[in-house]
C-alpha cells in the first residue's frame, strides 16, 4: 500500500478505502459522455438517461456541448454505487481540448479508458494512454459499441497491446456482436450475464454460459490467467501448479496487478509494460455498465493505494512526504478554474491531506500569499450542492481564491509544501481578435484575461509590429469555441481573422558573448546598463531559460531581475518575424553599472538588446508545429489520399487495415491542414474520415520562412 494505515483513524480508514477517485478518458466518440450519463443513472444520480443526439446529457452542460455533441469541458460529478463514493470526471476526447485530459489525470487515482469496438486505439486514444502513463494512473479498458456495425472485440484488443504495448487482459468477452449481441460473458465466476436494452432499470441475468461460446471462454480465461500471473506472485504460484484460484483470490491479484501501474511509473520501470483489466459492452444499449462499476470498485485504486505526487519545501527544496491523513496539514492542489456566473470563478481542488472547512484561509505557496475558502461546493456538472468541509482524497470546488492559477498548491502557511506543476503542451493555432467597438474593448480585455485563467493553453499576445491582439489555442474548433464563449457569456461582441499557424523561432548555433550597454544622458539623471549575455539552444519545449552566473558585485542583485524580465520580454516576440522564442537558454555573466545612473529600466532595456543582437547571430530558424495525422478511408481511395498528403509536405508512416478500411498513419505541418476536412471528403466521396494532434516542432523549410519574414502566408 502506498500509505502507511497505521497512522489513520478507522473513520478516516473507511472513508478512504471506499473513495474512488477515477474519469472517463477516450478518443472522441468512443462513447464517453454515454457511459457516464449510463454511470450516474445506474448509481441513482439521474432518474431518466440523457442522449448526446438529443442534447440532454447532465454532463454535456454548455450550449455548445450540446449543439455540437462532443465534450469541450471535463465535468465532475459524485455519485454512489454499493457502499462505495466516485467522484467521478468525464473528460473530451478531441484533441482541441486535451489539457482538460491532462490536468485530470494529474489529481486521478484512476481512469477508464473507452474505446469503440470499431474504431480500436484511434489517435486521442493514444495520446491520453499516453498522459496516464505519465502520471501512473491505473486503468481499466473498456470496449464499448459492441452493437456497432463492424465491431471487433478481439481485433481492438489485440491493438490495445500492440500498440500500447499494454499487458491486456478480458474479464469479460462478448456475448453476440452487433444486432446480435445481448450481454457478455464473465470470465472470473464464468456466467453469462444477459441485459434488456429496452429496459435500463432491470436487473441483469446471471446464467450459464451458453454452449457455443464455453470454449472460447476457456480458452480466454486461460489467457487472463496466464497475464495476471505475469504481475501477481501469489496467483503465479498456483497457476504453475494447474490449481484453479478462487472467485476471491483472483479479484484481489486482478486488483494489485492494475494498482502496480502507479509503483511502476515511481521507480527505474517507468515505461516497462502494465497490466489492464479489459471488460466490454454497448453503453447505448445498456449492455456491459453494471459490471464496469463493479471494476471500478475491485480494481481501481483508492487515494490510499496510490502514490501521492512528489512534493518540496518551496524554500529549502526539501521533499516532503504527503499522507492521505484527514487529520494532517492541509495540502491540496488547484487543477482546474472555471468562470460560474452566479459566484464567478470556481476553482476545482484535489485535497491530498488535512481537511479544510468553508471560510477558513489557505496559504499559495508559490506566490506566499493568503485566501479566503469563502464557500466549498461538491460540484454535478454545472449544478452545486454546498459543503461544510473538504478531506484528504476529496476533490470539490472552492468559491473566493482570487488569485490561485491552474496547477497551484494550497496549504497551510506554518507547513508550506509544492507539488509538482501540470505541463500542458504549447498553442499550435493563432487567430486575430478584436472589439468590433471601442466602447467594448474593456470588456474584451477582461473577458480574455478570464478565458486564460481558466484554460492553461489559451493565450493571448499582442503584436506590436501589427498592432494586432492574438489569440493562441490548440486548434480551429478550439478558438471557435472560445469566440462562441466571448459572444454568449461575455456578451462581447468581436471581429476575427483566418486561423493561422502558431510558429516559434529559435537558434541553432551557440553564441559565446553578446555586450550592450545602454547608455542615455539627456539632462538631468541619466540611464545606464551593461549586460554580457551569452546564449544557446536548448532541449525542445524547454521554453525560455534564465541563468544568473554573474559575480564580484558587477551588477547589483537588485538589478539582476530586471535583465531576468528583459530577457523575457524580448523572447514574447523573435527578432525574426515576429513570433515567439523558443528552447533557447540565455546566461548573464558580466556587466557593468553606474553609482548613479544605473537604474531597472536600463539594465531591461540593455537585456532586451542584447537578446535581439545574440539571436541573430546564432543562426536563427522558424519552426513549425507537426501534427500527427490518421486518416480511416476506403482501399480503392488510399492512393489519391496518399497523394494529398504528400502534396502538403506529409510524411508518411505507414498504413495497415481496420475491418475492411485502411488507416494512414503520416506527420504533416498544421500549416498544410487548415481546410482539410473538406479536401478528404472531395477525394472520398465523403467516406474517409480523418484525425489529428500536435506531434513536436520541426523546422520550417527555408523558402517558406523567408516568405513569412517578408510578411507572407
Amino acid at each position: 500500500m502506498a500509505t502507511d494505515i497505521q497512522q489513520l483513524s478507522k473513520e478516516s480508514l473507511e472513508r478512504l478505502t471506499y473513495t474512488r477517485n477515477f474519469g472517463i478518458v477516450a478518443h472522441i466518440d468512443a462513447g464517453k459522455t454515454t457511459t457516464s450519463e449510463r454511470i450516474l443513472f445506474y448509481t441513482g444520480k439521474i432518474h431518466k438517461i440523457g442522449e448526446i443526439d438529443e442534447g440532454t446529457t447532465s454532463l454535456d452542460w454548455m450550449a455548445q456541448e450540446r449543439e455540437r455533441g462532443i465534450t469541450i469541458t471535463a465535468a465532475a460529478t459524485t455519485c454512489f454505487w454499493r457502499k462505495y463514493r466516485f467522484n467521478l470526471i468525464d473528460t473530451p476526447g478531441h484533441v482541441d481540448f486535451t489539457a482538460e485530459v491532462e490536468r485530470s489525470l494529474k489529481v486521478l487515482d484512476g481512469c477508464v479508458v473507452v474505446f469503440c469496438a470499431v474504431g480500436g486505439v484511434e489517435p486521442q486514444s493514444e495520446t491520453v494512454w499516453r498522459q496516464a502513463d505519465k502520471y501512473g494512473v491505473p486503468r481499466v479498458a473498456y470496449i464499448n459499441k459492441l452493437d456497432r456495425t463492424g465491431a471487433d472485440f478481439f481485433g481492438v484488443l489485440k491493438e490495445i497491446r500492440e500498440r500500447l504495448g499494454a499487458k491486456a487482459a478480458p474479464l469479460q468477452i462478448p456475448w453476440g456482436l452487433e444486432t446480435e449481441v445481448q450481454g457478455v460473458i464473465d470470465l472470473i465466476r464464468m456466467k453469462s450475464i444477459k441485459f434488456d436494452p429496452a429496459n435500463p432499470a432491470k436487473e441483469p441475468v446471471i446464467g450459464e454460459i451458453p454452449a457455443e461460446l464455453k470454449a472460447d471462454a476457456e480458452k480466454y480465461r486461460h489467457e487472463m490467467l496466464e497475464v495476471i500471473s505475469e504481475f501477481d506472485d501469489q496467483l503465479m504460484e498456483k497457476y504453475i501448479h494447474d490449481q484453479q484460484p478462487t472467485e476471491e483470490e483472483l479479484r484481489a491479484a486482478i486488483r494489485r496487478a492494475t494498482i502496480k501501474t502507479s509503483e511502476i511509473a515511481q521507480t527505474e520501470q517507468k515505461g516497462a509494460p502494465i497490466f489492464v483489466p479489459v471488460l466490454t459492452g454497448a453503453s447505448f444499449r445498456n449492455i456491459g455498465v453494471q459490471p464496469l462499476l463493479d471494476a471500478v470498485c475491485d480494481y481501481l485504486p483508492s487515494p490510499l493505494d496510490v502514490n501521492i505526487p512528489m512534493a518540496h519545501h518551496p524554500v529549502t527544496g526539501e521533499e516532503i512526504i504527503c499522507t492521505p491523513d484527514e487529520n494532517g496539514p492541509f495540502a491540496a492542489l488547484a487543477f482546474k478554474i472555471a468562470s460560474d456566473k452566479f459566484v464567478g470563478e470556481l476553482y476545482f481542488i484535489r485535497v491530498y491531506s488535512g481537511t479544510l472547512k468553508a471560510g477558513e484561509t489557505v496559504f499559495i505557496a508559490a506566490k506566499r500569499k493568503r485566501e479566503r475558502a469563502s464557500k466549498l461546493l461538491r460540484m454535478h456538472a454545472n449544478k452545486q450542492e454546498l459543503i461544510e468541509e473538504i478531506k484528504a482524497g476529496d476533490i470539490a470546488a472552492a468559491v473566493g481564491l482570487k488569485d490561485v492559477k491552474t496547477g497551484d498548491t494550497l496549504c497551510l502557511e506554518d507547513q508550506p509544501i509544492l507539488f509538482e506543476r501540470i505541463q500542458f503542451p504549447e498553442p499550435v493555432v493563432a487567430m486575430f481578435i478584436a472589439a468590433k467597438t471601442k466602447a467594448e474593448q474593456d470588456k474584451l480585455s477582461t473577458a480574455l484575461g478570464r478565458l486564460t485563467s481558466e484554460d492553461p493553453t489559451f493565450r493571448v499576445r499582442y503584436n506590436e509590429e501589427t498592432a494586432q491582439t492574438l489569440m493562441e489555442g490548440m486548434g480551429e474548433l478550439h478558438l471557435e469555441i472560445l469566440v462562441d464563449r466571448l459572444k454568449r457569456e461575455f456578451n462581447v461582441e468581436v471581429e476575427t481573422g483566418k486561423p493561422q499557424v502558431a510558429y516559434k523561432e529559435t537558434i541553432t548555433a551557440p553564441v559565446e558573448e553578446v555586450s550592450y550597454k545602454h547608455v542615455k544622458q539627456s539632462g538631468g539623471r541619466g540611464q545606464y546598463g551593461h549586460v554580457i549575455i551569452s546564449m544557446e539552444p536548448a532541449e525542445s519545449k524547454s521554453g525560455i531559460t534564465f541563468i544568473n552566473k554573474v559575480v564580484g558585485g558587477k551588477i547589483p542583485k537588485e538589478f539582476i531581475p530586471a535583465v531576468e524580465d528583459g530577457v523575457m520580454e524580448a523572447a514574447k516576440t523573435g527578432p525574426m518575424a515576429g513570433y515567439p522564442v523558443a528552447d533557447v537558454t540565455v546566461t548573464l555573466f558580466d556587466g557593468s553599472y553606474h553609482d548613479v545612473d544605473s537604474s531597472e529600466i536600463a539594465f531591461k532595456i540593455a537585456a532586451i538588446e542584447a537578446f535581439k543582437q545574440a539571436f541573430m547571430k546564432g543562426r536563427p530558424v522558424m519552426l513549425e508545429p507537426i501534427m500527427q495525422v490518421e486518416v480511416v478511408t476506403p482501399e480503392e481511395f488510399m492512393g489519391e489520399i496518399i497523394g494529398d498528403l504528400g502534396s502538403r509536405r506529409g510524411q508518411i508512416e505507414g498504413s495497415t487495415m481496420r475491418g475492411s478500411s485502411r488507416v494512414i498513419r503520416a506527420f504533416v505541418p498544421i500549416a498544410e491542414m487548415f481546410g482539410y476536412a473538406t479536401a478528404i471528403r472531395s477525394l472520398s466521396q465523403g467516406r474517409a474520415a480523418y484525425a489529428m494532434e500536435p506531434a513536436r516542432y520541426e523546422q520550417v523549410p527555408r523558402n517558406i520562412a523567408e516568405a513569412l519574414r517578408k510578411g507572407g502566408s
